[in-house]
């Protein structure tokens, strides 16, 4: 199977302080990862550091067999990996339909081309507000929108970091249907979650970072019975 991402020793640092220690992970064609974690164990840091966002930092980050570490965001943007960050970061005054045309970029070869109807198709609830601003949203419709928005630049691998958090049932479930048909269209998917119930529903493999350190991978099944590793590393 093909690696749409595969990162090695991944060093981060704000300031003198020095956040991701050697971090791996890899992320195959239309596969749904999670790297799990508690709260300040280092999801959102690996995160940034990936789409370049973190000012000091080192390591192989190979996305579609280039190497972007040390790229600006921008290029690595333009490349194809798209970044869901978890403050939302919506255009309050812009409508729903507005906000997805911000994000439009040009067809990338050998990847979905999506259009603001198809997204409405997706996401049927969004259909129903694409004229409200987005101030007017709730949290979970504004995340709802967040994706949509990345998606309208064509990504080949998304990262979504933290996105059930604060939403509610429904709309978790609603969000768990929607990663598991980017999957089906042949995305990539990176979660970041403290939620493990939400991460078992749609992950096929999983990280768990702790104290910027990767502490344990493999399947989601082998981490649903590794009742150690849980207590140790995900226990609240």
């Amino acid at each position: 199977m093909k690696s749409k991402l595969d990162v090695h020793s991944l060093n981060s640092y704000y300031g003198g302080a020095h956040i991701l220690t050697d971090v791996h992970l890899k992320a195959h064609e239309s596969e749904v990862v999670a790297l799990l974690g508690r709260n300040g164990a280092g999801k959102s840091t690996t995160f940034a550091s990936l789409v370049g966002l973190v000012e000091k930092c080192s390591g192989s980050v190979i996305f579609n067999d280039e190497e972007i570490c040390g790229k600006p965001t921008h290029e690595i943007v333009r490349l194809g990996l798209g970044y869901v960050p978890e403050d939302r970061r919506i255009f309050t005054d812009l409508t729903v339909e507005e906000n997805l045309l911000v994000g439009k970029q040009p067809a990338r070869d050998g990847v979905r081309e999506w259009t603001t109807e198809m997204l409405f198709e997706f996401f049927p609830n969004l259909a129903e507000m694409r004229n409200r601003p987005g101030g007017q949203m709730s949290g979970g419709e504004q995340q709802m929108l967040t994706i949509a928005r990345t998606l309208m630049g064509n990504p080949s691998l998304v990262l979504l970091d933290e996105p059930s958090e604060g939403l509610s049932p429904k709309i978790v479930e609603e969000m768990a249907s929607a990663i598991l048909e980017m999957k089906k269209y042949g995305l990539s998917v990176i979660i970041s979650e403290q939620n493990l119930h939400f991460a078992k529903l749609i992950s096929d493999r999983a990280y768990i970072i702790e104290k910027g350190v990767i502490r344990y991978e493999g399947t989601m099944t082998e981490l649903a019975q590794n009742d150690e590793v849980k207590n140790a590393y995900l226990a609240v």
